[in-house]
């Protein structure tokens, strides 16, 4: 219990009661200051005895959120008489702190307050106390409750928003004109069935042993050879830390290849995971089934935010022993310029040569939209200068990744879950593995 501003204001304002006598030439001038600490003695009093000594307090918080969505902790608070509580709440994590919260409490009611959590990362967001103040019906003193009874709220990627945006877009017809994934009858090198030979159909497609059993002109039909290995491997180093629209660059990749392995398994794949930053980290070899995809989500959106440099001449090596054979490596990384690129174009190149590279990097429109705004001041001459040097030494980069056999995919943010499922397709279609 403590003393309100409004009582410090209250006292001060009678101070000068104290010095009355001396002031007036008045022998009752005396009983100024007394009258006065009673009066305000009376007012403490009264203020103490409609005072409530406590409230009850409870905490209900969600399990789980996910970057970039609000979610809402509730404060219940009840009463034993009329108040004016003020609600505040310790969140440790990173998010954006909610306002505190004025309830109007009535007697023997249940108060609730709702607070708005915007988490920014993935991790777990940590609600160390909630604090509670009210004061007495004078507003002369207050008392404050906190209630240390931590919870978490474990921020996760949205798994289920990617299954519903997967489950549109392979259904979009639109989308899979032209790039069916499941058979491609026709083409490939998996055989797919017998049927009859007409006009117009490749000689070379007949099969001869079972035309002669049959005792007519049979042909085989393909189809695009499944049961590829795929192998997502994800950089969460330094870099992969910073923000790209609002979400760190590492959540845009795990939710890109969160939809990537749907997609893969639902075509007949086998999906694996590898994740490394200073170090390996976490090594998922790949499977098939429903199983598999379980096992991918927990390590994804498990990943924790390394402020480590990334090393991938560790990663590389420790991805090249693991993978026994040709795989399509899809790499999730990015890079601050062509002189840091160094060691990782060395390492890409040496994962390349045995096996098929989709290099994914994601575009960061800023450096392009200040190379090409308008001059007004000699700064912004210097920023677009500055901005093209970093365009062009990313291309170039880009381009050296490319004459090492690789598929490299340059994809802004709100680009990458589409460009990337077509990259894939067009691999499959063209049976590069």
């Amino acid at each position: 219990m403590r003393p309100t501003p409004r009582c410090l204001a209250a006292f001060a304002a009678g101070l000068p009661a104290a010095a009355l006598p001396a002031l007036v030439a008045w022998e009752g001038a005396w009983v100024a200051w007394p009258g006065f600490l009673l009066a305000f003695g009376g007012a403490i009093a009264a203020e103490l005895a409609t005072l409530p000594r406590r409230v009850a307090l409870r905490l209900r918080a969600p399990a789980a959120a996910t970057p970039g969505v609000a979610a809402t902790v509730t404060v219940e608070v009840v009463a034993p008489r009329r108040l004016l509580a003020h609600v505040d709440l310790d969140v440790a994590g990173d998010a954006e702190l909610p306002a505190p919260a004025v309830l109007a409490c009535a007697a023997g009611a249940t108060a609730v307050a709702g607070f708005r959590l915007v988490p920014r990362r993935r991790g777990v967001l940590a609600l160390a106390a909630v604090h509670v103040r009210w004061t007495g019906a004078l507003g002369l003193l207050s008392r404050e409750l906190v209630h240390r009874q931590p919870a978490e709220v474990r921020v996760l990627a949205d798994v289920a928003a990617v299954r519903r945006r997967t489950a549109r877009m392979i259904t979009n017809r639109e989308f899979t004109t032209g790039l069916k994934p499941e058979r491609y009858v026709g083409d490939g090198s998996d055989f797919e069935s017998l049927r009859d030979f007409v006009a117009g159909m490749d000689r070379r497609a007949i099969d001869w042993k079972a035309t002669a059993r049959h005792r007519e002109v049979l042909c085989r039909e393909f189809r695009a050879e499944r049961d590829h290995p795929v192998m997502l491997c994800i950089d969460s180093g330094r870099l992969m830390g910073e923000l790209l629209d609002g979400m760190p660059r590492l959540d845009h990749a795990i939710l890109a290849a969160l939809q990537l392995a749907y997609v893969c398994l639902r075509t007949g794949d086998r999906v694996g995971l590898f994740t490394f930053a200073d170090k390996p980290q976490a090594t998922v070899l790949p499977q098939a089934g429903v199983h598999a995809l379980q096992a991918i989500q927990e390590r994804l959106t498990s990943i924790a935010y390394s402020p480590a440099e990334t090393n991938f001449t560790l990663g590389m090596t420790e991805l090249l022993r693991q993978l026994r054979r040709r795989t399509l490596v899809v790499l999730f990384t990015d890079f601050a310029d062509s002189v840091t690129a160094e060691l990782m174009l060395q390492n890409v190149a040496w994962l390349a040569r045995r096996h098929l590279l989709l290099f994914v990097a994601l575009r960061d429109p800023l450096p392009e939209r200040l190379a090409d705004a308008e001059l007004g001041a000699p700064r912004d001459l210097h920023r677009a200068v500055v901005a093209d040097e970093i365009r062009r030494e990313r291309l170039l980069v880009l381009e050296r990744i490319r004459q090492t056999g690789a598929q490299v995919l340059d994809a802004a943010a709100a680009d990458l879950d589409g460009g990337l499922i077509d990259r894939y397709l067009q691999v499959k279609r063209r049976e590069l593995l």
